[in-house]
């Protein structure tokens, strides 16, 4: 690994240990969105553009290092913003950190994995390379892996960038919505366990299969022939 390389992992390294050696997750609950939202309300009637852009740095931030937060996060959106325009800089700040971990975990370790296991991971990437698109949305649409460890795995893979991106920024509208939509709601709010029911889940989950539909057609027409 070279010097840049090096450098890159220890100020990423450097920063998570300093969110949890301060405990900066605290402000990153349910409790604390409730207790703060008027004043971050009233601070984004004064400063709208300061507080958009400072909520989708927070999010790129939190999204490219993998830290906890993300739900609560749509959640003040919805909160500050309102359900559309809180969905719109959620998922453009969710979108740009999970390309920025993609990016960071393909030029940190993708040539290391790859030389260890290249030859085993062919298939695989010939496959992503050729239908990688409905496969991500497949993945972001239905929650069976975490958000963080989709980006990570893409970046060790030869999955394309430009498909990343827009398979993201696609396949993560409806669940991003959900959680928005809810923060501009916050006081009916209790818990984040009851805001993805598994009717909502469900629906998630038949959405993932028809963006797998495309894929499973072709696979079955190259057998054919």
């Amino acid at each position: 690994m070279n010097v840049k390389k090096i450098a890159l992992a220890l100020v990423g390294s450097v920063v998570v240990i300093l969110f949890f050696y301060f405990d900066l997750q605290r402000y990153l609950t349910l409790t604390a969105l409730k207790d703060n939202r008027q004043t971050l309300l009233d601070y984004y009637a004064a400063h709208k553009l300061i507080m958009v852009a400072g909520f989708m740095a927070l999010y790129i931030i939190q999204t490219t290092l993998s830290l906890p937060g993300a739900a609560i996060l749509s959640l003040a959106a919805g909160a500050i913003f309102g359900s559309i325009m809180g969905t719109v800089y959620a998922n453009i700040a969710a979108t740009i950190g999970a390309t920025l971990a993609f990016l960071v975990t393909r030029y940190l370790l993708r040539d290391a994995v790859l030389n260890k296991f290249g030859s085993k991971l062919e298939g695989m990437n010939r496959e992503l390379e050729e239908r990688g698109f409905g496969y991500l949305l497949f993945l972001r649409l239905v929650p069976l892996f975490p958000f963080f460890l989709i980006n990570l795995a893409a970046g060790l893979t030869r999955l394309p960038l430009r498909t990343f991106f827009f398979g993201t920024m696609l396949g993560i509208i409806p669940g991003g919505f959900v959680y928005v939509n809810a923060g501009a709601s916050l006081a009916t709010i209790d818990s984040l366990s009851g805001i993805a029911s598994p009717r909502v889940l469900g629906s998630f989950a038949l959405l993932g299969l028809f963006a797998l539909v495309p894929v499973l057609y072709n696979k079955f027409k190259n057998r054919k022939q």
